[in-house]
């Protein structure tokens, strides 16, 4: 029996361990760590999902444990279970593990995609923040429109009481309170419930699966963090971002979505440089020559936009693009320069406590504030940073409507954006037949 040390950030390491590990009597599971996300380490993977072989369950440690770890439990294979990750801290990663004797493990597609009754569109990304969202729902907007019945099911991001995140299904805004969603999640599927549009996440995607093929006709796989997707796809689409242009043949695993990609949308061809989008395009070509390509905008709508002209105004953007996704800025520095403020005030020297720290771990982020919301206090943090930031106007660039989870004194506009296709093949020729 080998013994398994599972590297994660509650999303990927849940799914693998229950789709390959479980009820695996040749491995046993000692630990997962934790990283990416604050304050996940410290309890377990309970009993209830972990099956017969795990009765007291698996404890969850921090990934700054993991050569204690992986000495303490005489560890043979370190599976690397998350996303969104440069190859050279991938690699760096391997060099620690090893060096500490254990075997560097990554398992593929194959032993971890479930193959549904229905028929199955994923949407996935090289980067966090390229546009996945947008092209999710536009792809739902079409099917729907053909009379099919679609179930959007969400890369996972369950931060609280696991058990009673195994299967979530939000079809009501009410649904986002009773779950206690984290900014972070409200930003996932908020979009889709404006639309009428039923999603599934959680924590066991087999048994989401099979709730979900209940009531549609096509799973939408909605994926996340440049992960590939967690069920066996009819149709694999995976957008670009020429922002960061390069990056699908360098971060881990969206090379691999690059690669598997039947149709690549290069996303953002409106604020991209020329020179941007010729490397995307031309990388395509040569990792990836028989994909389909698609190229589209992504055009922020602001309501009233007119308010912003001349204003001092501070700037919220979507937290994970900004911090694992690596971006300087979003939809919502763009929406301000459109409309003409006259200043983006830099949020730094007002952050407090949870957002001060971020600021310090992302020392790449200057005149933005990453909406960060991973828990009540975090959302008090924020909201006590935007009330001492002197300007006229928040300018909100998350996907979400933020009134909802947080109250501010302050006047808050809110970036809207969809996917514009430009030209042909566009996404509804590719789901003609489908």
């Amino acid at each position: 029996m080998k013994k398994v040390l599972i590297l994660g950030a509650a999303g990927r390491d849940f799914h693998n361990f229950n789709t390959y590990f479980r009820d695996n009597p040749d491995y046993r599971v000692v630990a997962f760590t934790a990283t990416q996300i604050p304050d996940i380490e410290g309890r377990k993977y309970p009993a209830a999902l972990a099956g017969k072989l795990y009765p007291k369950g698996i404890p969850i440690e921090a990934e700054a444990e993991m050569d204690r770890l992986i000495a303490d439990y005489k560890v043979d294979d370190v599976h690397l279970a998350y996303s969104d990750l440069p190859y050279q801290y991938v690699m760096n990663k391997a060099a620690q593990v090893q060096a500490a004797g254990a075997n560097f493990v990554l398992l593929g597609p194959n032993d971890t995609m479930i193959k549904s009754r229905k028929p199955v569109v994923s949407v996935c990304a090289v980067r966090t923040g390229s546009g996945k969202s947008q092209t999710s729902r536009r792809v739902a907007e079409i099917l729907r429109a053909k009379g099919r019945r679609v179930a959007a099911i969400r890369h996972p991001m369950p931060y609280g009481d696991l058990v009673k995140q195994k299967v979530q299904r939000f079809a009501t805004y009410a649904d986002l309170d009773k779950h206690e969603c984290t900014i972070e999640e409200r930003e996932e599927y908020e979009p889709h419930i404006d639309k009428g549009i039923i999603v599934y996440a959680g924590v066991d995607y087999g048994a989401i699966l099979r709730q979900a093929e209940k009531e549609a006709d096509v799973i939408l796989w909605d994926g996340g963090n440049n992960d590939f997707p967690f069920y066996k796809s009819d149709l694999e689409i995976v957008v670009a971002d020429p922002h960061r242009a390069g990056h699908e043949l360098s971060y881990y695993p969206g090379e691999t979505n690059f690669r598997r990609a039947k149709v690549i949308v290069v996303n953002k061809m409106d604020t991209a440089t020329p020179e941007g989008i010729a490397t995307v395009l031309a990388n395509a070509k040569k990792v990836n020559p028989k994909a389909k390509i698609i190229k589209a905008n992504s055009p922020a709508i602001v309501k009233d936009g007119g308010r912003i002209a001349g204003k001092r105004v501070l700037v919220i953007e979507d937290g994970p693009t900004l911090t694992h996704g690596g971006m300087k800025y979003g939809i919502g520095i763009v929406a301000a320069r459109k409309y003409g403020a006259a200043e983006i005030v830099d949020p730094r020297p007002y952050a407090v406590a949870s957002i001060r720290k971020t600021f310090e771990k992302y020392n790449h982020l200057d005149n933005v504030l990453p909406a960060m919301g991973y828990g009540d206090k975090q959302c008090r943090d924020l909201a006590a940073t935007i009330e001492k930031i002197p300007c006229d106007l928040v300018v909100s660039g998350t996907p979400i409507d933020i009134t909802r989870v947080i109250k501010v004194s302050k006047p808050i506009l809110r970036v809207g954006y969809e996917l514009e296709e430009i030209g042909s093949p566009n996404l509804k020729d590719v789901l003609k037949n489908f």
